[in-house]
């Protein structure tokens, strides 16, 4: 699938005060717009997620299945600040004709909903079918749906929150520790930090597994095992893999990101800017998530006017969204014909 990119070439005014001079979003599609625009599905992605939906979620979307685009017109956008495509801290700056580095400015899950509905306007669609993200995706999705209360018809938000918890930002600040304490990591490097990164992802696998998790897959080959466990290189093996398709500076900048999220700042409350929500709204949670735990999407799916909770029962905690993708796909598919049944009893 070949990636398209929009540029936006003025000055790009930040929530923290300061501004880009101008960025590029990175983004495919996927199917064709029917004749009355009506089949959008807009995928926002996670942490080190990419434009390429099927590359990374290939149980939802793809041929065949439930995100088909046979029938849906499917949008998935790089964010900003990330490192495959879109403007990012190793994207040139305009004006040194050298990387932004340590300099990128601080952004804001506010500011990348701004940055996507500009792409939105660019793409002449007018209204969103489905708005679907999970964990720092489903940030972006709720975010877009209380700065535009008529785009999104049907919101569908998976482990994910309305606010960053002191747990979270807690786990995400452990891993910037890691990656400071590596001595590369202020030389202005495409590599800087490489090192502190691989410990930070193995701090975030932590997170996005669990204890039970470890047991089941990281068991003991035996009894009379000193050394060379499995859950030691596993922890190894997650580092290395993201290093050599991630850099540290984009991990920085991103964590951050879902540091600063939070849908009340600016609108009274988190009650008051859930209550703004009009899109049918699903929040689904994962039983034995520690990051983003079921207690998170039970409080959207409580403030936002008319919403559904609903919870898959996984081993995997919060990478269940990314990979529990069957009973997934059972859940919206009911969802969506409850919504489908409604509409012809009006008729």
């Amino acid at each position: 699938m070949e990636t398209k990119f929009f540029d936006y070439k003025f000055t790009f005014s930040l929530e923290s005060g300061t501004s880009l001079p101008g960025f590029r979003l990175a983004y495919t599609t996927r199917g064709t717009l029917n004749e009355d625009r009506s089949n959008v599905v807009w995928v926002c992605h996670a942490l080190t997620g990419s434009a390429d939906v099927i590359d990374w979620w290939d149980g939802m979307v793809g041929p065949g299945k439930f995100y088909d685009p046979a029938q849906y017109f499917i949008v998935c956008v790089n964010v900003l600040g990330s490192c495959y495509g879109s403007t990012g801290p190793l994207s040139i700056h305009p004006t040194t004709g050298q990387p932004f580095y340590h300099e990128f400015p601080q952004v804001t899950i506010h500011d990348i909903v701004k940055a996507l509905d500009l792409l939105r306007q660019e793409l002449e669609i007018e209204q969103i079918y489905t708005c679907i993200g999970g964990s720092l995706g489903g940030q972006q999705a709720l975010e877009w749906s209380i700065q535009q209360p008529e785009l999104i018809q049907n919101l569908i938000l998976i482990a994910t929150n309305a606010v960053m918890s002191p747990w979270g930002i807690a786990f995400n600040e452990a891993q910037r520790m890691a990656i400071s304490a590596d001595p590369t990591w202020l030389e202005n490097r495409e590599d800087a930090g490489r090192a502190g990164m691989k410990a930070a992802r193995a701090v975030a696998m932590l997170s996005y597994r669990n204890y039970d998790t470890y047991g089941f897959t990281q068991a003991l080959d035996n009894n009379e095992q000193l050394d060379h466990y499995k859950a030691s290189s596993y922890q190894q093996y997650q580092g290395e893999k993201l290093a050599n398709r991630f850099n540290a500076y984009t991990y920085w900048v991103l964590t951050k990101v879902m540091d600063s999220h939070n849908v009340g700042r600016n609108r009274g409350s988190i009650t008051l800017a859930l209550e703004q929500v009009r899109s049918r709204t699903l929040a689904v949670g994962i039983k034995s998530d520690i990051l983003f735990p079921p207690v998170e999407q039970k409080t959207l799916a409580r403030h936002i006017p008319d919403a559904r909770y609903e919870e898959i029962d996984s081993l995997y905690g919060h990478d269940g969204f990314l990979i529990e993708t069957k009973p997934l796909t059972q859940i919206i598919r009911r969802w969506m014909e409850e919504r489908s049944l409604v509409l012809k009893s009006r008729f």
